[in-house]
């Protein structure tokens, strides 16, 4: 999927914009690493969550990024976040937002590429986990977030749902969870396939159902690879192979595709539609429904889709940096992002009542984390990588 750039009315900087356009225009890069820092302009004053004297710190902060006036946020290619989202930013703070949606993985291989040459363009990302857990934190592309999470909140522990701030990376400071849902709806356009004949996820074999279930690509970081890692760990290769190859699915990594297919029924299987689209499709009067959310003995999963967040090294604009790494995790910020995302986020004092009940974490159920560390980064080492490339059948990714 290329990226779109959706940005709001500010004064012009040509050098910048052009560059951007050129980046978001070119194919994906190769990865690089030993990326030299470049120089970064001067920043607010860093403090610890929660010191005396925040709210100083705070206005200096806010008073420091308005100054810059801009910041550069990449994030997922959902029309209602990528308008809402900046809205919100600028409205609170009157600070402009450049959004960059699109795929995590296609943004970090350009980001590494750029880096290389030297140039710095994107602020903070609001990502998926693979490529954020095995490309930017191994090439060291991240700003530590404790000592610039000013507000007294983030050291609350009665503030979040886990006690404290979620942080997945091993060292506990580069990346931020501010979603966690329900994920792996299996879809069905009830108009081509009865929902009642599916009861069981070997049910997706049965023959009736050959050529018409959709899936993300299940070889490249995101959803696809996800949802394909989870079913291999839960049920074992024959499962996958059978799936993904005798049942010859329809492959894709256009959001809007997937979504198409499952409303036209072109493929009305769908283990790719996300929650937010097929809510959209059932508020546009398509007669969707999700099977398979509670089966005995598979264990459901969570994950947090795009809701990770980072700070990027040399940031552009490094107070605007560091103030929306604090919003986004603030009530504020928390409720427009899950809000337009449909999800679910990790605060106390934010309950999700935009989100449906079937993607809400229920008290005291044991999830399987797709978003866990040692599971994702342990998956995407090369030999299991081809090894699903031969399960799947897909050597050469759509």
């Amino acid at each position: 999927m290329r990226y779109q750039l959706v940005r709001r009315p500010t004064a012009p900087r040509l050098t910048r914009r052009a560059f951007l356009s050129t980046l978001l225009a070119g194919s994906g890069a190769a990865l690089l690493a030993g990326c030299q820092p470049a120089s970064t302009p001067p920043a607010a004053p860093a403090a610890s969550a929660g010191p005396a004297g925040w709210e100083q710190q705070w206005d200096a902060l806010v008073a420091a990024a308005k100054q810059e006036g801009e910041l550069v946020v990449s994030g997922p290619p959902s029309g209602t976040t990528r308008t809402e989202l900046p809205a919100a930013f600028r409205n609170r703070f009157g600070i402009e937002m450049t959004y960059l949606a699109g795929n995590t993985s296609d943004l970090i291989s350009r980001l590494v590429a750029e880096r290389a040459a030297g140039q710095y363009t994107v602020d903070a990302m609001l990502s998926g986990a693979q490529s954020v857990y095995t490309v930017g934190y191994d090439n060291h592309m991240f700003e530590p977030l404790p000592p610039v999470l000013i507000h007294p909140d983030f050291a609350d522990p009665t503030k979040w749902l886990k006690g404290r701030v979620w942080y997945m990376d091993p060292d506990q400071q580069y990346i931020m969870r501010v979603s966690n849902f329900r994920s792996l709806q299996v879809w069905v356009n009830t108009q081509f396939v009865d929902p009642g004949q599916l009861q069981t996820w070997q049910d997706l074999l049965k023959p009736e159902y050959r050529g018409k279930i959709s899936v993300w690509e299940p070889t490249v970081p995101g959803t696809g690879w996800n949802t394909a890692n989870y079913l291999l760990y839960v049920f074992g290769e024959d499962y996958v192979k059978s799936l993904y190859r005798d049942q010859q699915p329809g492959v894709t990594r256009d959001i809007r595709q997937i979504s198409d297919w499952l409303a036209r029924g072109s493929y009305p299987i769908s283990l790719g539609t996300s929650s937010n689209d097929a809510e959209k499709l059932k508020a546009d009067g398509f007669p969707v429904t999700h099977v398979l959310n509670d089966v005995a003995g598979v264990p459901p999963m969570v994950t947090a889709a795009f809701g990770l967040s980072v700070l990027l090294k040399n940031a552009p604009h490094p107070n605007a940096a560091r103030l929306f790494v604090n919003w986004i995790g603030l009530p504020e910020g928390q409720e427009v992002w899950n809000r337009t995302q449909l999800s679910v986020g990790v605060r106390t004092d934010v309950p999700p009542t935009w989100a449906p009940d079937y993607i809400v974490p229920q008290p005291g159920v044991d999830y399987f984390d797709g978003y866990d560390w040692d599971y994702t980064v342990r998956g995407r080492e090369p030999d299991k990588i081809e090894r699903m490339k031969q399960l799947t059948g897909r050597d050469t990714p759509a």
